[in-house]
């Protein structure tokens, strides 16, 4: 009688928020993993096996990923050429002969998306599936932890509308939480994750004025002020920051007012078994 070989499975961004939190989870549970860093010298001290690429190079990475056959994609750092990177890791993924791609995309991700970055995961799934590759896609909301870095000297400004719309953000941990059991079931043999589409959410939709609220009831007095479009790159035009940034900037906040993002799912409790951190929850944790 033989036995099953353990599937090897590689995680991406493993000197970033998420991709460290899930490989450290994966590595607390006992389960191999090889983390695909840009510089070795940063990764975690207790990895045995770690493979040095980025997404772009299409030499380097497909020998990163020879053997692997479950791979954890964290989508690469914003950047003009985010796609192109995508699209060429994609490539050498499927030139190694992996299996199975977990990728983190953006909810409501698609050619249509109000928020600019939103295309270029809707383009990066696409991609995917034509690959031939298994997929699980989680589409992320925007995170509960980035909503805090929203205001600047207590006031959040955009143009989210005259309330700052609604969305369901969720907590970076619970994103964390929802790729460690996807991953683990995985590496347990499932293929109840074949093709699945995630939408990860908290637990309630937010409006900015919302956020303003809570976050003043923790110590730091924010408002929301309402501005128009053209207000909005005008008051971001001293950055000078490249078209395409400050396009990602703007529609941060047009793609809540769409009511595109004014979402809220089950699937972060259906995978973890627990209920989503609210946004209270995390400032409390942050203390």
């Amino acid at each position: 009688m033989t036995t099953a070989r353990t599937p090897v499975i590689a995680i991406t961004g493993a000197t970033g928020h998420v991709g460290r939190a899930v490989a450290s989870r994966l590595h607390d549970a006992g389960l191999a993993t090889r983390l695909i860093v840009r510089d070795a010298s940063r990764a975690p001290s207790w990895a045995d096996d770690v493979a040095v690429t980025s997404y772009g190079d299409r030499q380097a990475a497909p020998v990163a990923l020879a053997g692997v056959d479950v791979l954890f994609m964290v989508s690469a750092a914003e950047a003009a050429d985010r796609l192109a990177q995508h699209q060429a890791f994609i490539d050498s993924a499927a030139q190694a002969g992996v299996r199975h791609v977990i990728y983190t995309s953006f909810a409501g991700a698609g050619p249509d998306s109000v928020f600019t970055y939103g295309r270029t995961h809707g383009a990066t799934e696409a991609h995917l599936v034509a690959s031939g590759m298994t997929t699980t896609i989680l589409r992320d909301s925007f995170y509960l932890d980035f909503l805090p870095e929203l205001a600047v000297d207590g006031i959040i400004s955009g143009p989210a509308g005259p309330t700052g719309g609604s969305v369901g953000a969720v907590a970076r941990a619970d994103v964390v939480r929802s790729a460690s059991a996807v991953l683990t079931d995985l590496a347990a043999g499932t293929s109840a994750h074949d093709g699945a589409v995630y939408t990860m959410t908290g637990p309630e939709a937010l409006s900015l004025t919302d956020v303003a609220r809570i976050l003043t009831e923790f110590g730091s007095p924010t408002t929301y002020r309402a501005e128009s479009i053209e207000q909005a790159y005008a008051s971001r035009a001293h950055y000078g920051a490249p078209a395409w940034e400050v396009d990602g900037w703007v529609s941060t906040y047009t793609s809540i007012a769409s009511g595109a993002l004014d979402v809220v799912t089950d699937d972060v409790r259906a995978l973890t078994g627990r209920e989503p951190m609210s946004f209270a929850d995390l400032l409390a944790a942050r203390g």
